[in-house]
């Protein structure tokens, strides 16, 4: 990184940029060509090598005759609404170089405004900045070189595109091989400031459990992403510092499995697990009481009684976490972790009674695209878990009005089977400003015609209570999006969401994702009142993975913000576009990781310089 003087770090501030790579990005927006003009062209800009033989000034106009010697002609030059001081930059027969705009006009060319210039020769960069232009251009000219850019970390072939961009030899457009670079270096200033963002501490639990033994001892097969991320995860938990991991799987990929794995490699030290609800909690603690039978485990919640916890191996809990003393643990995990604020995430961790920090997972049920993770394992080691157990036959429907009668025929199919169905509202009051029935609306409607129906949504307090009586008593369930993460519902084999369209395609897979988690035929029904083609629902019926999910996502709505946290969707980088740009975002990370001499930790700062 450059030594700044003052004057220069007080123009990166107002440009919002912290080195010289950030500077470069800002391309220009056009140049003006300062070189000698050959010839006139008809409301084109021209330089003129000139000397001044007259002047007459009248009151809206300054007229000049210019004879110029580049081009052996007299013109007239004309400035409307002149200043006083203006009429002294033309002294009569002077000679200077003059930018102006040319204009053939009753037979004879004039110059508009024209403008004297101490030298030719150049083309002049247009950047529309904060800054003044000219003090931008010497700001520019000081600081992008092919060598600074080298000296910042950029490789040489990316210095040399973006120095061209800046001090190009003809003005022309951007060329493909210069947008790249601008791309390259956009991204690579980007995951830059994520790494130096990452912390790093000593720790001293390491991974001892005998994880052959365990998978050995499962009555089914791990898939080979499972078996990928609890390798990756071995290691970590076996490394000198405290590792930061995040496991991203699509819904039923079998993450609950790779959670357990990792308590077993922490053995013999604690690990602490936090779940966002209730009944997620007691789901994977029931799972952990039947594959992990050697272990004294627990479950924390609002209800359960306050005592100590330093005589259980693993601790699953809810928030109710944060509010009890923990013992010291080698392993913290956040499942869901999304659900969590980050100050709740980071508070769980501290909470621990430690002399050393734990290692530290998250788990997370909304894939994210390939070219996402690349650039969040600048932030945090990422491993995905795209495999699931076995193959979801989900079969998913755009539906309107006029289908309703086959839908109740469906339903009730699926009743007389003791599967159960699930309605998603998009309101839990009547609104005149969403053409939808709301759950107030609706529920009478089902309550009369069919038995067993339940209702909650996110405001209800007994909602856990309602779920876990709907999952075991329950025909009909009438919901808001409170049902999207969370819960396993084994006779759940139809989702109908209504006003599908106004939901995002990652909640809308995830709301699929509650139906046939055991193999059952599912059937999943986007219900709008819009007519004509909907390009998004159409998409959204024909993908069944949710990392491709999340690409056509990312193509619909773009990607947000790592750093500052400002920007949950919509356009982040100026120049590169995640979405479409893999192969660059690929070759950024992959060179990173082959120059990081820059990003070695400090120890006694616990974070990179």
């Amino acid at each position: 990184m450059l030594s700044l003087p003052s004057e220069d770090a007080d123009k990166f501030h107002r440009l919002g940029v912290g080195s010289v790579t950030a500077l470069s990005l800002i391309a220009p927006t056009s140049f003006e060509d300062r070189r000698l003009s050959s010839e006139l062209i008809h409301n084109s800009t021209c330089v003129i090598d000139a000397t001044v033989e007259h002047v007459v000034r009248t009151p809206k106009t300054l007229k000049i005759t210019f004879f110029a010697h580049n081009l052996d002609c007299v013109i007239e030059g004309i400035i409307f609404n002149p200043k006083p001081y203006m009429i002294h930059q033309f002294p009569k027969s002077e000679r200077g170089y003059y930018y102006g705009k040319a204009q053939w006009d009753l037979g004879k060319w004039t110059i508009v405004h024209p403008v004297k210039i101490s030298a030719v020769g150049s083309l002049v960069p247009i950047y529309k900045t904060s800054l003044r232009a000219d003090v931008m251009r010497r700001l520019i000219e000081r600081m992008i070189s092919v060598e600074n850019l080298i000296n910042d970390g950029l490789p040489e072939k990316i210095a040399s595109k973006l120095y061209k961009i800046h001090f190009p030899e003809h003005p022309k457009p951007l060329d493909i091989s210069q947008l790249d670079a601008l791309k390259f270096a956009e991204l690579f200033e980007y995951m830059r400031r994520l790494r130096l963002k990452r912390r790093y501490h000593t720790t001293r639990h390491h991974a001892q459990g005998n994880i052959d033994t365990w998978i050995k001892s499962l009555p089914f097969e791990l898939t080979q992403d499972q078996k990928n991320a609890i390798s990756e995860i071995q290691k970590d938990l076996s490394g000198e510092y405290a590792s930061r991991r995040m496991i991203v799987g699509d819904v039923g990929s079998g993450k609950t499995m790779v959670i357990l794995a990792s308590v077993v490699l922490m053995r013999p030290y604690r690990s602490i697990l936090m779940a966002p609800t209730t009944i997620l909690a007691a789901q994977l603690y029931e799972e952990a009481q039947k594959f992990l039978p050697d272990l004294r485990i627990t479950l924390v919640t609002n209800a359960t009684k306050k005592g100590p916890l330093e005589a259980y191996d693993f601790i699953i809990g809810t928030h109710a976490l944060l509010h009890r003393d923990l013992p010291e643990a080698g392993l913290v995990m956040v499942d869901e972790q999304h659900r969590f604020g980050t100050a709740q995430r980071h508070a769980l961790t501290k909470l621990t009674d430690n002399d050393t920090s734990p290692h530290y997972l998250q788990f997370s049920a909304t894939p994210i695209p390939r070219t996402q993770a690349m650039i969040d394992s600048a932030h945090i080691d990422v491993s995905l878990i795209v495999q699931t157990p076995f193959t979801k036959n989900i079969d998913t429907r755009i539906i309107g009005k006029s289908d309703f009668s086959k839908l109740l025929e469906h339903i009730r199919s699926e009743i007389s089977q003791h599967h159960q169905v699930l309605i998603v509202y998009p309101l839990v009051e009547m609104s005149e400003s969403i053409n939808y029935q709301s759950i107030d609306e609706a529920r009478g409607y089902w309550e009369k015609n069919f038995e067993n129906v339940y209702v909650t949504h996110g405001k209800d307090k007994e909602k856990e209570a309602v779920l876990m009586e709907f999952r075991e008593k329950g025909n009909i369930l009438l919901a808001t999006t409170v049902v999207e993460v969370g819960i396993s519902l084994p006779r759940l084999s139809t989702v109908v969401i209504v006003g599908a369209e106004r939901l995002g395609l990652s909640t809308l897979h995830q709301l699929r994702g509650r139906v046939s988690r055991t193999g059952l035929q599912g059937y999943c029904y986007l219900y709008t009142n819009k007519s004509g083609k909907n390009e998004r629902l159409e998409a959204f019926s024909s993908c069944r993975s949710g990392f491709e999910i999340a690409a056509l996502d990312l193509k619909f709505r773009l990607s947000g913000d790592l750093l500052e946290g400002s920007i949950q969707s919509g356009k982040k980088f100026r120049w590169a576009d995640i979405g479409e740009d893999e192969n660059i975002v690929k070759e950024v990370k992959e060179y990173l990781d082959k120059n990081n001499s820059a990003l070695t930790p400090h120890l006694e700062q616990g974070r990179l310089p």
